[in-house]
């Protein structure tokens, strides 16, 4: 295993880091784009919570997706994107069921995991950004979720891709 070996540094000043606007080009890997939850938390939300504070809770996190929970369960069992919640959907639910807005919870208009379309991280080592952006627009979705395959066969959240995140990338 070779040795690490410190060294000084010949300049006296250094840009401030992260300071400098990131780009994606179309030919970067693709996992350059992903939100990977080996780096950073995935942001939740109780599926028993109602969307207004599932939205609160987005905002204050700086996302626009977060995975509802069962929190008897703590396992995930659907998204939420505040596009959901600023769509039609809380309209359509509360003339369903005759309620209010403040009555509409996470788990009443939330994308259930069977219906859920993902990728697979091996795709996504694979792939570049261009494909993802191709995928966002031949799919629609704002929001896909990477699976990976643990030793064991488990089935788990590797990452998320965010449609609005990969076109602010691409625009210079």
């Amino acid at each position: 295993m070779p040795a690490l070996t410190l060294v000084k540094l010949k300049n006296v000043t250094l840009p401030i880091p992260g300071a400098e606007p990131w780009y994606a080009a179309p030919g970067d890997p693709a996992l350059s784009v992903m939100t990977d939850f080996r780096e950073r938390a995935s942001v939740t939300t109780a599926d028993g919570a109602t969307i207004d504070e599932a939205l609160e809770h987005m905002k204050h996190t700086g996302v626009r997706c977060a995975f509802a929970v069962d929190p008897e369960k703590n396992v995930v069992v659907g998204l939420i994107t505040a596009y959901d919640i600023t769509s039609e959907k809380p309209a359509r639910h509360m003339q369903s069921v005759s309620g209010k807005r403040g009555e509409v919870l996470v788990r009443d208009i939330m994308q259930r995991i069977q219906d859920w379309q993902v990728v697979n991280i091996s795709d996504i080592e694979r792939s570049t950004v261009a494909a993802v952006a191709r995928l966002f627009e031949e799919s629609r979705l704002s929001h896909i979720p990477v699976m990976e395959t643990a030793e064991n066969g488990e089935r788990r959240l590797r990452g998320l891709l965010s449609a609005a995140r990969v076109k602010r990338l691409l625009a210079k």
